[in-house]
């Protein structure tokens, strides 16, 4: 049941622009103080900026860069005092392109306006009544988990929650999902990059969304960003964080996370402890986000292979940016039940330890735990920075087995794996380049197919079976069948080249590095080790020569 909206609006955020100000001195004072206890650590702060501004603005026509080319060449000629004004200068800056807004107004409207613009989508032929009711759109996203365990909690402390990230919509599903489950809006980081879209930056400049500029990667920065982080926490405001950083290029679930904000999620609440609080509590939920298709699969698997993901990071120009492939996207691809599922994993607390709806830890026996004495220097709660990195690492080692086991495998995912595996066993000695360089001409046999999902669905099973990951009911419940038959149609309705199509003779792969990007999602689960058994012969496929 969603919350009355007069009890959302008593929430923390809705109080963001009235400690707006109080926010940003605080992050500025905090920030004054950690860089200033010596000179050398100024000049060294300072000259960090400065490098690294000129290394990337060298390339472009940027008056910015004769600005840093100046303080560069001073710094060594700058008294003490000049420096600590350069720096609260630059602080300042950069506390106020980062620090975000919060319209209630335009937050009523949006909770509005989202569910009339997706039932009119999915079915535009509802009634203005109709258009009212959440149902038709939570027919078409589902939303599971753990929130009734969320509702009890949010009360009680303050949430972190972190999905997975494969999409700039990841923003807009989650927000509705809480918003439609009676949880209030959460502040979020969003890149600076998506703010460039009119329509887009509105909503997200006025639903407390921060800015993050990706291109500025030198540690001063870094660090407002942390500590804008740190006190939105201690000062209880619910708060997204994307531990993978950024969207998964590959369309693998994230194992390797960016620790930074998730490390200042203990930090407040060590702060928290320090200061007496009544509800000091900090829990971290776990989210996966599962979309039987991406809006941006065919950019992220291109730059995945491109091995330009690291060194890109952002992609300017994709399908998010582009109104007409959103529209034609959700129109789509929300037309069918289950194509997105959002799983709410169990609230972990700040060391991975399962939490109650009394927020109390518990070891892995179910035993209560005090966590308290985790923090114990002495007789003391402080922060130790050696100690709490190895508990930020445990931490984020928690949150990657939980993307794990609340994962839903979807029809898609499940025939693209069955489908590229099978072409990775026909030719053991073809690399990943090679084997996406396969021409599609020789149709794989229905039976084929079919086999090879069977196998896979009987390995995934057992892994359901060991709460490895789960399962939706399509994959669950379906024949085999109807699971090829429904990811077909998936696979046939968004993209500019379908997937896969049934031909006369089987099923015809029409874009080999999306069969991939599909597949990806079930790679890390060991399902490739366990074997599969002797079946029909293989199909035969020619290599196409270098």
């Amino acid at each position: 049941m969603v919350k009355d909206l007069v009890a959302v609006t008593e929430e923390k955020i809705f109080r963001l622009n009235v400690e707006r100000e109080q926010i940003a001195h605080e992050v500025l004072e905090r920030e004054l103080a950690s860089k200033t206890r010596t000179p050398h650590e100024l000049e060294l702060v300072l000259n960090d900026v400065a490098f690294s501004e000129i290394a990337r603005l060298a390339e472009s026509a940027s008056p910015k860069l004769a600005e840093w080319q100046s303080l560069y060449r001073h710094l060594g000629k700058m008294n003490q005092a000049a420096k600590e004004a350069e720096l609260k200068r630059l602080i300042a800056h950069y506390v106020n392109d980062v620090v975000g807004n919060f319209n209630p107004r335009v937050y009523r409207f949006a909770t509005r306006a989202v569910p009339i613009g997706l039932s009119l989508l999915l079915r535009p032929q509802l009634n203005f009544r109709r258009l009212l009711d959440l149902s038709t759109v939570r027919g078409r996203i589902c939303v599971e988990g753990e929130l009734e365990l969320l509702r009890s909690l949010i009360n009680k402390g303050t949430l972190i929650l972190v999905p997975t990230h494969l999409s700039n919509l990841d923003s807009i599903v989650v927000g509705w999902s809480l918003y439609a489950n009676g949880l209030p809006p959460f502040i979020y980081g969003a890149g600076k990059n998506l703010f460039f879209n009119p329509l887009i930056s509105f909503f997200m400049h006025n639903l407390g969304a921060y800015r993050v500029e990706r291109n500025w990667r030198f540690t001063l920065y870094k660090d407002v960003l942390k500590t804008y982080s740190q006190v939105l926490l201690e000062r209880g405001y619910h708060s997204l964080f994307f531990p993978g950083g950024t969207r998964s290029r590959s369309g693998e679930i994230e194992r390797k996370l960016k620790l930074g904000l998730l490390g200042t999620g203990l930090a407040a609440g060590i702060r928290n402890l320090q200061a007496g609080l009544s509800h000091p509590g900090i829990f971290v939920v776990p989210c996966t986000i599962n979309y039987q298709l991406v809006l941006e699969a065919e950019t992220l698997i291109d730059d995945h292979l491109k091995r330009e993901g690291q060194s890109r990071y952002i992609i300017e120009d994709d399908e998010s940016s582009r109104f007409s492939r959103i529209w034609d996207y959700v129109r789509k691809t929300l037309a069918l039940d289950a194509s997105l599922i959002i799983r709410y994993g169990a609230p972990l607390d700040l060391w991975g330890n399962r939490v109650d709806a009394a927020g109390i830890s518990h070891d892995r026996m179910g035993r209560p735990i005090d966590t308290r004495r985790y923090l114990l220097v002495g007789d003391e709660i402080k922060a130790s920075p050696q100690r709490d990195a190895e508990y930020v690492i445990e931490l984020g080692e928690q949150i990657v087995q939980a993307f794990q086991q609340n994962t839903v495998v979807l029809v898609t995912h499940l025939v693209a794996y069955a489908i590229f595996s099978f072409l990775r066993r026909s030719y053991p000695q073809a690399d990943l380049y090679t084997l996406i360089r396969l021409p599609q001409e020789e149709p794989l046999s229905s039976e084929t197919v079919w086999r090879e999902v069977d196998l896979v669905r009987g390995q995934l099973l057992r892994k359901a079976e060991e709460a490895a990951l789960t399962l939706s009911e399509q994959v669950r419940k379906g024949t085999v069948e109807e699971i090829v038959n429904a990811a077909l149609h998936y696979f046939s309705m968004y993209h500019q080249r379908p997937v896969l199509r049934r031909v006369a003779s089987g099923l015809q792969i029409m874009d080999m590095k999306l069969l991939l990007y599909y597949h990806n999602r079930l790679t890390g689960y060991g399902i490739e080790r366990l074997g599969y058994q002797a079946g029909l012969p293989l199909a035969r496929v020619r290599l196409q020569d270098d």
